[in-house]
């Protein structure tokens, strides 16, 4: 009853079949960032598997200190007024169990009950495949389809943004939902609260970018990326601002230089496309972009500065970074805050 896999986008396509056609398999590995999404088809399966009975047929397990023993005493308790079981495992690296618990793990699943349905959740920690040890390896493979959930590809999130504020009792048009997208980052567990905070605020139907700006919280790229804006704007001023509630909100000031050189490396492959005719697309490639919203703000960005700006500035901060890492009693966030003063002025020059 197992159904392999190749890849992630078939991984979830057969599963969405699976529940669709009511033909579950036994043994799924859930892993991946979009947790919304993981536990939206963990429900659907408990639907479909257990739905009524729960309590007699639906087992939780931590992976932290599970042993196969444990787990196949529950995966093989037989089903209670329902036909299937389902047994949800949550956190237990396959790949760090000793060589017993390995091979003990791949003679149950050679020989799985049919009536379970048994699913191994990566939350906190990430799915790593093992091939040096190959029994666990190659009875994965054969007796487990595993599911990865990543970010939805633009078109889908931007529809989803969509239904949700129309639950809602709002509108969003798609330039104002990539705004969003932006500002919050693209994971729906993340989104979901913030689309709620906006919503409680708008006073009209259509949502508006002030909207977003007035009460979303922006997830650190987005800041970093203000303070890289502010800083070709030539102001010093609110760079600084921003860098100092990331420095409040504790984010380490060599984290916050790492993300600025990175921002400031894709503003001088905005400003090489201006200069040499390149579009958005040519930068989206570059960067290996999602979304052409990202790439039309760096280029508008890259139009106020030089590209000798440009290459300073990302000297700059590699010379910074040098510094931070190498000598002794250095400030890293006094000596972020000259490096802001100082960009800025050079883009005032």
């Amino acid at each position: 009853m197992a159904v392999k896999r190749k890849t992630a986008d078939t991984g979830l396509a057969q599963l969405k079949e699976a529940l669709s056609g009511g033909v579950l398999g036994n043994v799924y590995i859930f892993h991946g960032e979009e947790s919304y999404l993981r536990e939206f088809y963990l429900s659907e399966m408990k639907k479909s598997l257990v739905a009524g009975f729960e309590s007699f047929n639906y087992h939780k397990l931590e992976g932290k200190g599970l042993t196969v023993q444990n787990l196949t005493e529950t995966v093989e308790a037989m089903p209670m007024m329902a036909q299937r079981t389902m047994v949800q495992v949550v956190d237990w690296d396959l790949y760090k169990l000793n060589e017993e618990q390995r091979n003990g793990l791949a003679a149950l699943l050679e020989d799985f009950p049919p009536y379970c349905c048994l699913v191994i959740v990566y939350d906190q920690i990430e799915y790593k495949p093992n091939k040096t040890y190959k029994k666990l390896y190659a009875a994965l493979d054969k007796h487990a389809q595993a599911v990865k959930f990543e970010e939805q590809s633009q078109n889908e999130i931007l529809k989803w943004v969509a239904k949700r504020f129309k639950a809602a009792g709002h509108t969003i048009d798609a330039p104002t939902a990539e705004h969003l997208l932006f500002t919050c980052g693209s994971l729906m567990n993340g989104l979901i609260p913030e689309i709620g905070k906006i919503a409680a605020y708008a006073k009209n139907e259509r949502i508006t970018k002030a909207d977003i700006d007035a009460v979303a919280a922006p997830v650190l790229e987005a800041q970093v990326f203000e303070m890289t804006n502010a800083v070709s704007k030539g102001n010093f001023d609110r760079a600084a601002g921003v860098l100092g509630t990331l420095l409040k909100w504790q984010e380490e000031p060599f984290m916050l230089l790492a993300l600025m050189g990175k921002e400031l490396r894709k503003l001088h492959t905005a400003r090489i496309a201006l200069d040499t005719g390149k579009d958005k697309f040519w930068l989206m490639e570059r960067w290996n972009m999602r979304s052409d919203y990202p790439a039309r703000l760096l280029l508008d960005n890259a139009g106020r500065v030089s590209r000798d700006w440009c290459a300073r500035a990302v000297k700059r901060c590699y010379e910074v970074d040098l510094r931070i890492k190498s000598v002794g009693g250095v400030d890293g966030a006094d000596e972020l805050k000259l490096l802001l003063m100082e960009l800025a002025q050079g883009a005032r020059s």
